[in-house]
């Protein structure tokens, strides 16, 4: 008994000193309503230490000759700031307005023909600064949403970061049959410069989540509607969103949230290495390739509850 006792005398000091995996967590929050739930879910995580939350713009070429973008009217709508404006709504309702916010670029890296001119802005500098200050052994994890400006800039900017970020994006297609890419996706599109930089990036730790991947995880309007309690804050922020953005949608498919609990959760996941498209420098490229959607629809909602 008395052995037992100094061995656990002695872990002590460790377990109390362990360090949590830092993540930056980089969303195009405004454009639809699975960002939220994907903020939410990871701002609950015990297993991690959510370090920031920076906005990302979606802008694409619908917001200039369509009248309406999702719920939105496209006349003078700015994303990055709607972006922005949800995070903070997030974190206010969550007790958290403590945690680093910043904004991030209002546009894509380069120019509509390609480049790979930065677009700094107060996030990319927060990323920089903060992985400059982690000691050494130590890495920040960057978790995309949307379009890759933001951390691509951030890399541009201070390339001596690159050995001590790892990046896991939502976005692209994979064909696991044809082993085939498709860049033609959402999040890729608003910025193609930024994802060909960083698939062209010898060294970067990227792993990719392709949509066909995410598909599985879809929620029925009905049933989340009954499962929130609109008496909390931040759950009356999230049936709020699906109300007003996807009043009509019986089932979303929530692409952001399969990110962020695959990442989480990587015993509920698979990873594959696979060739990386044939237009990019670099060999190969890791790629979230199943997800286990029932565990993770169990674990949003046990964990929306601590």
């Amino acid at each position: 008994m008395r052995s037992s006792i100094l061995i656990a005398a002695l872990l002590l000091p460790f377990s109390l000193f362990a360090q949590k995996q830092k993540v930056w967590l980089d969303s195009d929050t405004g454009n639809e309503m699975d960002d939220l739930y994907a903020i939410v879910r990871l701002l609950k995580a015990e297993s991690i230490e959510v370090v920031g939350l920076s906005s990302a713009h979606f802008n694409n070429p619908d917001l200039l000759v369509f009248e309406k973008w999702n719920a939105y009217e496209t006349k003078n709508l700015r994303t990055l700031e709607d972006s922005q404006r949800l995070n903070e709504e997030i974190l206010a309702a969550m007790g958290l307005r403590q945690l680093p916010h910043p904004k991030g670029a209002d546009r894509q890296i380069g120019r509509a023909w390609g480049g790979q001119e930065p677009r700094d802005s107060p996030a990319a500098q927060a990323i920089i600064a903060l992985v400059k200050s982690l000691p050494d052994g130590e890495k920040l994890d960057v978790l995309t949403l949307g379009a890759l400006t933001n951390i691509a800039s951030a890399i541009i900017l201070a390339p001596e970061i690159l050995p001590k970020i790892r990046v896991f994006s939502l976005g692209a297609k994979y064909n696991l049959g044809t082993r085939a890419w498709s860049k033609n996706e959402f999040n890729i599109r608003n910025d193609l410069n930024a994802f060909d930089y960083l698939l062209d990036l010898q060294g970067l730790d990227f792993t990719v989540m392709p949509l066909e991947t995410a598909f599985p995880l879809q929620y029925d309007r009905d049933d989340t509607y009954a499962r929130l309690n609109e008496k909390i804050p931040v759950e009356h922020i999230l049936e709020n969103r699906w109300r007003e953005q996807n009043p009509q949608d019986k089932t979303r498919v929530m692409w952001d949230l399969a990110l962020v609990q695959a990442y989480l959760l990587p015993q509920f996941a698979e990873v594959l290495t696979v060739n990386s498209p044939p237009e990019n420098k670099t060999i190969t490229v890791k790629i979230f390739s199943k997800i286990n959607k029932e565990a993770l629809v169990d674990d949003f909602w046990t964990s929306l509850r601590k």
